[in-house]
């Protein structure tokens, strides 16, 4: 390997360590950030009216391209491993676009996790829903749950 193979392959590493770090289980009901310790929370009760599956997506919706860039530059570093001259050129390009293509769909996987829609039915009878990460605690209908409120976030808890 001569030196600029060895800086791309650095390079890419160190795109898809950096990729690893943006992933977050934020929305469980049993993981708290520092910020939301040693605060007081409200605390209603509720009963269980339906829940769902759904797909939480740590993006937010928006496009990132760490996967793209970082699979990109893997697979032209082992493309262009193939061959020689033009060869080596052309297996590097479509090493390349293959790499950002997977990389892409990797890190599309890496964002997304299940989470529960969970409906309940407070004691003064208003419905709510509240979606959080399933973090293997699940609820049934008809269930006796606690809502714990602060600062805008509303957790499902038994």
């Amino acid at each position: 390997m001569n030196k600029s193979t060895i800086a791309v392959c650095a390079l890419a590493v160190a795109c898809t360590v950096g990729m690893s770090g943006c992933a977050s289980m934020g929305s469980s009901a049993d993981v708290y950030n520092s910020m939301q310790t040693q605060h007081e929370e409200t605390v209603r009760m509720a009963t269980v009216e339906s829940v769902r599956g759904v797909t939480i997506e740590n993006n937010d919706g928006r496009p990132a391209p760490y996967g793209a860039i970082g699979g990109g530059l893997l697979g032209a570093v082992a493309g262009s491993a193939i061959g020689e001259g033009h060869g080596s050129l052309l297996a590097g390009v479509i090493g390349g676009i293959a790499g950002a293509v997977a990389g892409d769909q990797v890190q599309n996987r890496m964002e997304r996790h299940e989470g529960l829609e969970i409906t309940v039915r407070l004691d003064n009878g208003d419905l709510r829903a509240i979606t959080q990460a399933a973090d293997g605690r699940m609820f049934y209908a008809g269930e006796r749950v606690r809502l714990l409120s602060s600062g805008g976030i509303t957790r499902v808890t038994t």
